[in-house]
């Protein structure tokens, strides 16, 4: 199983590094679009959606709020030429403040965990409410991965994936070396606090590094670590959640297309809860100091 892993996170990583500094920033999003549609197909069937009509449904019911939001800005020239009210163009940042809800949202779920994973696992929701928390998830993911790429350098999505993958292999190797108190025994008796512990150093670590090398200031290399600590502890998290869902619908794996990993879910479970807590902090922080 770990040598599956292995070689199959030596084919994807290098597909990662070329997708964020070859591909132009619309065919990144197109790219990343089809892999969450992918991965909502397995959310569908967590979500115990049974027929094929239903989750192919659900897919064309996501592209709605998706493909809004991806012409956002032209929606808003075209309002512009039918009320003649240029002011609506100052809406084009507006949203930009889907963050609030997607933070809090990410925020909420690591305190229900940490205060009882068990009233996680609990949990009785409706069929519509399930596949609502998926598609939410889902899509503000998909949605400011792409706007990171539009508004920042390739160099700090890659930076994004850097930390993540780095984290978790921290984790992985803390986890079995020190590992003795359970994080969330309910939900994954496998994880553990110095686990924990181990991905957040590493956080640390890549943030010092990152912004030596690119030559922070003093005040945002403290903030940029103090982001890169937050982002990896709420990816933890993040874990734990689509774990959950897992351990709800009974199965150990959300699909099967990524041999030794499992589904896309099982892939991107952390980076999921990673993206829009990143991306809210690196624009807090060049609003701080713009």
């Amino acid at each position: 199983m770990l040598l599956q892993r292995v070689i199959t996170a030596s084919v994807l990583a290098p597909l990662v590094v070329l997708a964020i500094f070859i591909l132009p920033h619309v065919y990144f999003s197109l790219v990343w679009g089809v892999v969450l549609l992918i991965a909502a197909w397995e959310w569908a069937n967590l979500a115990e959606v049974k027929t094929v009509f239903g989750k192919v449904l659900y897919l064309f019911t996501l592209l709605i709020p998706m493909l809004f939001l991806h012409f956002w800005t032209q929606i808003l020239e075209i309002l512009v030429q039918l009320t003649n009210w240029p002011e609506i163009r100052n809406y084009s940042v507006g949203i930009e403040f889907l963050m609030i809800p997607a933070v809090l949202f990410w925020f909420w779920i690591m305190l229900k965990i940490r205060k009882s994973g068990a009233e996680l696992l609990e949990l009785k929701l409706s069929l519509g409410k399930r596949l609502f928390i998926g598609g939410f998830v889902l899509i503000i993911a998909w949605f400011f991965l792409s706007r990171l790429m539009v508004l920042e350098e390739p160099a700090m999505t890659m930076y994004l994936f850097l930390l993540i993958w780095a984290a978790d292999i921290a984790a992985y190797f803390a986890g079995k070396k020190f590992g003795i108190t359970k994080l969330a025994i309910e939900i994954s008796p496998g994880k553990t606090v110095e686990g924990m512990y181990g991905a957040i150093a590493a956080a640390v670590v890549m943030g010092l590094c990152f912004t030596l090398y690119f030559g922070f200031s003093v005040l945002s290399i403290i903030d940029f670590v103090l982001l890169s600590a937050i982002t990896v502890l709420v990816s933890i998290y993040g874990d734990l959640f689509f774990s959950a869902a897992k351990r709800i619908r009974g199965v150990k794996d959300s699909g099967s297309i990524l041999p030794g990993h499992g589904g896309i879910l099982d892939r991107l479970d952390s980076f999921i809860a990673a993206i829009p807590i990143f991306y809210a902090g690196v624009w807090f922080i060049r609003w701080m100091y713009s």
